[in-house]
């Protein structure tokens, strides 16, 4: 980009020196300046590409062929497009600059909303890895959070209908309800039951918020979210809560050690899902499903269904079983590495974008002896200095 002015005063002159038929071509010299404005953007090659152009219409002694008038007439026009590309320049400048401010203030938000997974909570190694389908976004409709609490880790992965940007604001509805009332409830099924009255708090206050005439039915009767809540207590107990949400699977720490757990990975399905979140109303009685029991090394992988519903050229959906047999085959893999290598496979699956947000994220059991700081009442708070 940066030499693209050059060679394209340079071939326009070796034309005109070389054409057999006498033809000029040196008015094209006028292009140079907007040839390095188009390439690089920036002011300075503008006018080096300007003085390069000038420089060419200087007349090689006797031996030139356009005459004197046509080439002021030249010069005139490069001046002119040195101008122009010289305005024109700085504001792209400008808007781009713009553009790369907006774009860190969406990063930073969208950060903020699905914020990093620490390595480590209470005892409880997490790892995850986010796609979004929409263009410019980072994440979108699929949804994680994992929070270390008084009652044990708590875990939630969700999947807002759509995806991309328009599915942010339930999302964020659905990740700060969570993140206080995981805190606040002592049963998971008040904590679900916070996160339905939150769902329909945000899709009411939306639908106040568009201008009368502006659509049609409610939108909110058609807005859902599949959700799973998991809750990791002293000993290793999980247990769930699942609106619609894919369940997750488990992989071994130690399959020698118990043939009956098998050695690849298993789907741990303890019963139905309820419907997702927004279609019907939470029944009156929630019981958690016991889950499983995460020995030390055991790991869990939480999943969106755009992972299991990516697809290939021919159709074929994406096959997770598989993909984490051979993530974790061999040593025991880091458990980034292993989320990466599954997310990788699944990008080689698809072959191109993802049509489809997904969503992966993997607990393990490193707790040693000792009860674990889940166990342990939190601190109380204590206004002053």
């Amino acid at each position: 980009m940066f030499v693209l002015p050059g060679l394209w005063v340079l071939a326009v002159v070796l034309w005109e020196l070389l054409s057999p038929l006498g033809t000029q071509f040196i008015e094209l010299l006028a292009a140079t300046p907007a040839i390095a404005c188009a390439g690089t953007g920036r002011r300075q090659c503008v006018l080096l590409g300007g003085a390069c152009a000038l420089l060419a219409l200087v007349p090689p002694g006797a031996s030139g062929r356009a005459a004197v008038s046509g080439r002021i007439g030249t010069c005139g026009a490069v001046l002119a497009v040195v101008a122009a590309s010289y305005l024109i320049s700085g504001r792209t400048r400008r808007l781009t600059g713009e553009l790369e401010r907006a774009r860190e203030v969406a990063i930073t938000a969208q950060t903020v909303l699905l914020r990093p997974l620490p390595p480590r909570l209470d005892g409880i190694a997490l790892a995850s890895r986010h796609v979004s389908a929409g263009e410019g976004a980072l994440v979108g409709g699929d949804l994680y959070d994992a929070l270390g609490t008084r009652y044990g880790v708590r875990v939630l992965m969700g999947d807002v209908r759509g995806h991309g940007l328009p599915a942010l604001g339930t999302a964020a509805a659905l990740l700060g309800s969570f993140r206080d009332a995981a805190h606040d409830e002592a049963r998971l099924p008040d904590v679900l039951r916070r996160l339905e009255r939150a769902l329909h708090r945000h899709l009411y206050e939306r639908d106040q918020r568009q201008p009368a005439g502006a659509g049609g039915d409610r939108s909110d009767a058609e807005e859902f979210a599949t959700v799973l809540l998991l809750e990791v207590r002293a000993e290793g107990e999980v247990v769930a809560l699942n609106c619609g949400h894919p369940w997750p699977h488990r992989l071994s720490g130690d399959p020698d050690g118990d043939p009956a757990r098998g050695p690849g990975p298993a789907v741990l399905a303890p019963g139905d899902p309820l419907p997702p979140l927004g279609v019907f109303p939470l029944p009156a009685e929630l019981s958690p499903l016991p889950l499983t029991r995460l020995l030390p090394g055991d790991v869990l992988v939480l999943h969106t269904d755009g992972v299991e519903d990516a697809r290939d050229a021919t159709g074929a959906f994406f096959p997770l079983a598989g993909a984490l047999a051979e993530a974790a085959r061999g040593a025991p893999p880091a458990l980034a590495t292993l989320v990466a290598r599954v997310q990788a496979a699944l990008l080689r699956h698809t072959g191109g974008p993802v049509t489809d947000d997904f969503a992966l994220l993997a607990l393990r059991n490193d707790r040693g002896p000792g009860p674990p700081a889940a166990s342990r009442p939190p601190r109380a708070l204590v206004a002053g200095p």
